[in-house]
């Protein structure tokens, strides 16, 4: 039998080496908590905005030149600060930071200073947020805490014991979550962010046990109710809009008040949580309006970061995510793709597709490396393909792949046409190396048009252009000038001379009018008989259509 690891106390190292430990196995279970997120509402990325709040974590502590258990969490607890997504991400980082005030400047720390931390952390959540619901994370991370304590005192082990008691009680508060709020009894599932802590704290105590990190979280596996997701679904179709958006962003500044801001931040939605000082404020809202949002974080002081999503958008996705779940439960993916799209109707092309992740960007909006890391990192699989669809994002792809510990490799795509003919050539059943070579000769042979309006006036290839125009663009080159979009399309097409080529693709912009796509369509097909035509709402910015011809 086994001897019983007995751990008196921690370094910061040590310290270090666990939240790791946490983070990794958080990573591996990201797509688990996305599944069963319906909670404040169902868009699908608990998960994901855990560990993406526990990577910046990760990051501070290993810049933190100090190796004293105090330093490291000071380290981590401004990591979480700054890198904190979502609610569930600002939870989890004033979890972090109740932690940091119990550790103080301690060089290590022992059982009865992990127990106040957890203490502190379940206060510090709690305060952070403005309404608090039972039945969420807030709860486990309190009832977890209160084990924890009561084991400490009655038993007064050492730091493995509290963690094992921690965990019990804590997976034994997850599985009480659908009694306390009614949505999730409704759906059939556990809380995400209660499930999410529980991985964190799993992945802590194995590693402190020294046991594999390979099997999978000992908590059954959750569906979200068929009968919960139609009731959900109808109400979509019913109302315009439900949720708003999920608006955060970072405050740097001096003498700010943080419970000003949330009181403004209480008169434009709800969600609402506010945490810092009087030089760094974290703000996440959900809003029909996250214009005045921001405007008052640009009052208070500098934005330093900023982040706006269409929650009804996420929403909607959950639900496709969920649909037919039920009765066919999708393989994990050997490959990952990560494809570079402006519009949710071509983000919505690349899902169609097979597309794991897709990163909001593209022409005079490009992502930086940070964004496409995230959706790297966020993916499941550790081999993973990058589709950056524009020459202005491939330097930007490629320095992800020398920051990522995954197998990230860069199909040079320069056109979203070429983006979704490389994915469709990705093979599940073949290597990474001969994935790469087919999705680079796939997004080859196809032909890219793009017209548009020019931003400015000029000369090029003996083609004169005023600011205004509307231009054709073939594969990088500007080939025409035109009265109107669909005049550009014809004409441009006319100059392809694509052999063997069968259809036509045209993806309609943002400030095109569907009838209007599908009129020229209709003219492409009576022009090129020889092509199959397909329309399709891209909403791309900038662009009245984007076409291929493969």
């Amino acid at each position: 039998m086994a001897t019983r690891v007995t751990i008196e106390a921690l370094s910061g190292g040590q310290l270090r080496d666990m939240f790791a430990a946490a983070a990794a196995w958080l990573e591996k279970h990201t797509e688990s908590v996305n599944a069963i997120n319906v909670f404040p509402v169902p868009d699908g990325d608990t998960g994901t905005n855990m560990y993406l709040t526990m990577r910046s974590v990760m990051e501070e502590a290993q810049r933190c030149p100090e190796e004293g258990a105090g330093a490291i969490m000071a380290a981590m607890s401004q990591g979480a600060l700054m890198g904190a997504r979502g609610n569930s991400g600002v939870i989890l980082s004033q979890i972090i930071r109740g932690m940091t005030r119990a550790v103080g400047e301690a060089e290590t720390i022992d059982a009865s200073t992990w127990v106040r931390g957890l203490e502190e952390g379940a206060a510090g959540a709690y305060k952070a947020v403005t309404k608090p619901a039972e039945g969420t994370i807030l709860t486990v991370m309190r009832e977890a805490s209160e084990a924890a304590r009561q084991t400490f005192d009655s038993e007064a082990p050492d730091i493995l014991g509290v963690m094992e008691a921690t965990l019990e009680a804590a997976s034994q508060s997850l599985e009480r979550t659908p009694t306390l709020l009614p949505v999730l009894a409704e759906a059939g599932v556990v809380d995400a962010g209660g499930k999410g802590l529980l991985v964190l704290l799993d992945g802590m105590t194995r590693h402190l046990k020294g046991e594999p990190m390979e099997v999978a979280v000992e908590v059954a596996e959750e569906h979200v109710g068929q009968e919960w997701l139609a009731v959900t679904s109808q109400l979509h179709e019913q109302e315009e809009s439900l949720y708003g958006y999920c608006t955060e962003f970072l405050i740097g500044g001096k003498e700010m008040e943080p419970d000003s801001v949330r009181n403004r931040m209480l008169e434009l939605g709800d969600s609402v949580l506010v945490v810092g000082d009087d030089r760094l404020v974290r703000v996440h809202v959900h809003t029909d309006d996250p214009g005045a949002a921001l405007s008052h974080g640009t009052g208070v002081g500098s934005l330093l970061q900023v982040k706006v999503d269409n929650i009804r958008e996420q929403a909607d996705r959950f639900l496709e995510m969920h649909e037919g779940r039920a009765e066919v439960k999708a393989q994990p993916e050997a490959i990952s793709s990560v494809a570079v799209a402006a519009g949710e109707g071509m983000a919505t092309v690349f899902r169609s597709v097979g597309c794991t992740k897709v990163v909001s960007g593209g022409p005079t909006m490009n992502p930086s490396t940070r964004d496409i890391l995230d959706a790297v990192e966020a993916c499941p699989s550790d081999e993973v393909i990058l589709l950056p669809n524009d020459k202005n994002i491939i330097m930007a792809a490629k320095q992800a792949e020398e920051l990522t510990q995954k197998r990230l490799r860069v199909v040079e795509t320069r056109s979203i046409p070429q983006g979704i003919a490389a994915l469709l050539a990705l093979n599940q059943d073949a290597e990474l190396e001969a994935n790469v070579a087919a999705m680079e000769e796939a997004g080859q042979g196809v032909f890219t048009l793009e017209v548009c309006r020019a931003v400015r006036s000029t000369s090029i290839g003996g083609v004169k252009v005023h600011e205004g125009q509307i231009i054709a663009i073939v594969d990088d080159e500007l080939k025409l000038v035109a009265e109107t979009a669909e005049e550009g399309v014809l004409r441009a097409l006319e100059d392809i001379e694509a052999e063997g080529a069968s259809l036509v693709t045209l993806y309609y912009g943002a400030d095109t009018k569907q009838a209007e796509a599908e009129s020229l369509g209709e003219r492409v097909k009576q022009a090129f008989p020889q092509y199959d035509v397909e329309v399709v709402c891209g909403g791309q910015p900038h662009y009245n259509y984007i076409a291929s011809v493969e």
